[in-house]
């Protein structure tokens, strides 16, 4: 199961993102997949003491952080810090699955149980570029208005399509969720939609009770 998440960017941190992607030096993407051969872009510095990834890090996880719908759709208990990709005509990043636990300095490893794109470019503005998901023969082409956000399985192979023209600017991130099982967090993620769609028809009563099991089911459930 994936999520789509529209407008998590607002516009003023659309066009602050992309004044920072114009303003920032990039590196070879493959610092980060040394072995990948179809690995193809360029990404931030991943260095704190640069200004300008420092502030991209804080607009983006402040973006994911206040957006309920992410909340309860991943259950996060530790994200790394967003990271700007950014794609020319012809570049790509072929088939691959995340890695299991990616190592955060300077003492922290995070188990990635979901990844996630944030799209910062206008669709329009360049060709190709779809992030594609392969769910056993079925291959989803996933390509977001500004601001949007797709979060899914880490575990699910996917790969970014070429891009033929323009410039594809994304912010990508690895999260470790309070529930490591994936069904675990789909059954949780529907009760609280449940919950929320039928707020205002259920009784008082009723609402109380199924808080109270959606509650239950994450104190058996959840890492802390």
């Amino acid at each position: 199961m994936f999520l789509i998440i529209k407008s998590m960017l607002t516009p003023e941190e659309i066009a602050r993102l992309t004044a920072i992607a114009g303003e920032m030096k990039f590196v070879d993407g493959k610092l980060t997949n040394t072995i990948h051969p179809e690995k193809q872009n360029l990404q931030a510095p991943r260095d704190p003491a640069d200004a300008l990834y420092a502030e991209s890090v804080r607009i983006v996880s402040a973006a994911y952080m206040r957006n309920q719908q992410f909340r309860d759709f991943a259950y996060p208990k530790q994200m790394a810090a967003p990271l700007m990709s950014r794609y020319e005509a012809g570049m790509k990043y072929g088939k691959h699955c995340d890695a299991a636990y990616l190592p955060i300095p300077p003492n922290i490893v995070l188990r990635t149980d979901l990844s996630s794109t944030v799209f910062i470019s206008d669709p329009a503005s360049y060709e190709g570029g779809e992030l594609v998901i392969h769910l056993g023969s079925q291959s989803v082409p996933i390509k977001l208005a500004a601001g949007d956000a797709v979060v899914y399985p880490s575990t699910t192979i996917h790969e970014v399509a070429p891009v033929t023209a323009g410039t594809r600017l994304v912010s990508i991130t690895f999260i470790e969720s309070m529930l490591r099982d994936m069904n675990q967090r789909t059954q949780l993620y529907e009760l609280n939609m449940v919950a929320q769609d039928e707020k205002d028809r259920m009784t008082w009563p009723g609402r109380v009770r199924l808080e109270a099991a959606i509650q239950n089911i994450m104190r058996m459930w959840a890492e802390s």
